[in-house]
């Protein structure tokens, strides 16, 4: 392996004490390195600058050292890339960061040895559709919803997969997800645990107001539309909880299978039931394994 793009959020207390780690790390084994231009110059590093888009011209791999949030933002950014991500967990639960900071040397050898899989997970495109025309587009690891905002009342979402008429649900909106990102918001309103190599999207209602409405596993080639409405003016989509447009009456939002998927770095010795009991199930998690977190999903 000749180079490793190295992704830091700079808002993590220990980002760049462990950032410079690892720059020694590997390049003691002979591998070369690079950053955001700001995060380098920080570091004081500026030739070792490199925008993260560039990153797919000259990395062979991204090691993410921050939190789930971290990591969702640069699988959204690389996923037309293929490069495959590593994360170095420096949050809080860290389902999707498989790495622990106090194992950066044995995760380092792992890496270049070999010793590891790489997952590739179902992402989805939203489209906002507007009076016939797309006028807002993203791309999401984890989830797209649609909800009302801090204003009391409910909305409508009647939701229909490839024009067949699924069901309406009046209340706080709804959630289209992945199987990653069934242990996130999805799973706090009721959604069940998927596991991330099953190809599926998951429909779940939130606070729906009648004793009916169900989550839904649907195909995940199937194109789902949700027609929103309201009798006021506070609708929303995020992606990923992280990007937000506002929505209109009459508003249709269109979410299906992204043509790329993420490629996140995993270890073989550390199974998804594992993480979901030591994550959500409060089981002791031994922060001396390398393989210290997994996220199917973050959630918020």
């Amino acid at each position: 392996m000749k180079t490793i793009g190295i992704k830091v959020n700079r808002s993590k207390p220990k980002a760049f004490a462990v950032a410079e780690k690892m720059k020694r790390e590997l390049e003691t084994r002979g591998v070369a390195v690079c950053f955001e231009p700001d995060i380098a110059a920080d570091l004081g590093y500026p030739e070792l600058g490199l925008p993260l888009e560039e990153f797919a011209s000259r990395v062979e791999l991204v090691f993410v050292l921050g939190g789930d949030g971290t990591l969702l933002g640069v699988a959204r950014q690389l996923a037309r890339y293929q490069i495959p991500i590593l994360g170095f967990n420096l949050g809080n639960l860290g389902f999707l960061s498989e790495a622990e900071t106090g194992g950066l040397s044995e995760a380092i050898e792992r890496v270049l040895s070999g010793d590891y899989v790489i997952e590739c997970r179902l992402m989805l495109k939203a489209e906002v559709i507007r009076n016939g025309r797309v006028i807002e587009s993203g791309v999401a690891l984890n989830d797209v919803g649609i909800a009302k905002g801090s204003f009391g009342r409910m909305i409508t979402c009647t939701a229909y997969m490839d024009g067949n008429f699924l069901g309406t649900y009046t209340g706080d909106g709804v959630i289209i997800s992945t199987p990653t990102g069934s242990t996130a918001y999805s799973l706090s309103c009721g959604g069940p645990i998927v596991y991330p190599g099953i190809r599926a999207l998951l429909l779940t209602p939130i606070c729906s107001h009648t004793l009916t409405s169900r989550p839904m596993v649907l195909p995940s080639e199937s194109v789902i539309d949700i027609h929103v409405s309201a009798v006021h003016r506070e609708m929303g989509i995020t992606i990923d909880g992280q990007i937000g447009y506002c929505l209109k009456e009459g508003d249709i939002v269109r979410v299906k299978r992204y043509k790329h998927s993420a490629l996140l770095i995993k270890w073989q010795d550390r199974s998804f039931f594992e993480v979901v009991r030591q994550k959500l199930q409060g089981e002791s998690v031994d922060v001396s394994r390398v393989g210290g977190e997994h996220e199917g999903t973050a959630p918020y």
